[in-house]
């Protein structure tokens, strides 16, 4: 490990690390595991499984080391500084991801079905393959599978008080760290990941209710993919918040943070702010509207 910065080096280099190849053929890994298994080749477990138990371990190694610099007392003000630029321009590159998304659900929302049931008035519509096609939202595609929607008022409306819930008591645990308040700093950190923990249980029944009663599946047309991958890579983001969340708590189950040092606490809670913010588009934009 490189040495502590002085007047000659203010910012600290640390030395080469296998981390970033090792990450980088984990995340090649997934992506051929996951191209064999969507091409029905049952052989796509083998690298998907051995791609996470590498990306696992890899990412554990790192964060370990980089917590282990952070104890050492290597990091400064420029350091941190760039922790939080970083840290800044990843959740801006989240925001644009989603905005993706959501622009893939206005076009189709608003373009592409009416321009489809457009072909249903026009002078040669006799010769359309789908004469019965309206523009009603939700849509199952012109030749779509029957299904019937999740309505907003169930369970998408308690997840929504989860999570407002959940970023009420980070924030909690942040104002009882900056007090010096170790206890309410815990609690609040245990209560935020009880709450993650909570939304994405009811989101995996919402899934299989849906599956089951509803019809509603991938295979549902424009609608049912869009619904899916929306909720779907959001409740991802709900598992990588709460496992980041699992990771300051057991930091801080071991001392570390002060009221003036936990630059990671608060990354964290960013990203936790920006999925709770990102849910309640999904709330108004998918479930409600």
């Amino acid at each position: 490990m490189s040495a502590a910065p002085d007047a000659h080096h203010p910012y600290y280099v640390p030395q080469p690390s296998p981390y970033p190849i090792l990450l980088a053929g984990a995340v090649f890994l997934l992506g051929l595991g996951l191209a064999l298994l969507v091409n029905s080749l049952a052989a796509g477990w083998w690298p998907l499984g051995l791609g996470a138990l590498l990306l696992a371990g890899t990412l554990t190694a790192w964060f370990g080391r980089v917590v282990g610099e952070t104890r050492s007392g290597v990091y400064g003000h420029q350091e941190e500084r760039s922790f939080r630029w970083g840290m800044l321009w990843f959740i801006a590159s989240e925001l644009v991801f989603f905005a993706s998304l959501f622009g893939v659900l206005f076009y189709e929302r608003n373009i592409a079905v009416p321009w489809l049931a457009s072909f249903t008035s026009r002078a040669w519509s006799a010769y359309t393959p789908w004469p019965h096609f309206t523009a009603a939202w939700p849509s199952a595609g012109p030749a779509g599978r029957p299904f019937q929607v999740v309505t907003p008022w169930g369970i998408p409306a308690i997840n929504t008080l989860i999570l407002l819930s959940s970023g009420a008591t980070v924030t909690w645990a942040h104002l009882g760290l900056r007090a010096g308040r170790r206890g309410q700093l815990k609690a609040g950190l245990a209560l935020t990941i009880l709450l993650g923990a909570v939304f994405l249980a009811l989101q995996i029944h919402e899934f299989s209710h849906a599956y089951t009663r509803l019809g509603l599946t991938l295979h549902s047309g424009v609608y049912g993919a869009t619904f899916f991958i929306l909720t779907g890579f959001h409740g991802l983001h709900v598992t990588i918040g709460a496992i980041m969340l699992s990771a300051i708590l057991l930091r801080t189950l071991k001392g570390d943070f002060s009221p003036e040092h936990h630059f990671a606490f608060e990354a964290v809670t960013w990203y936790w702010h920006f999925v709770d913010v990102v849910w309640l588009m999904l709330f108004v934009f998918v479930y409600w509207l």
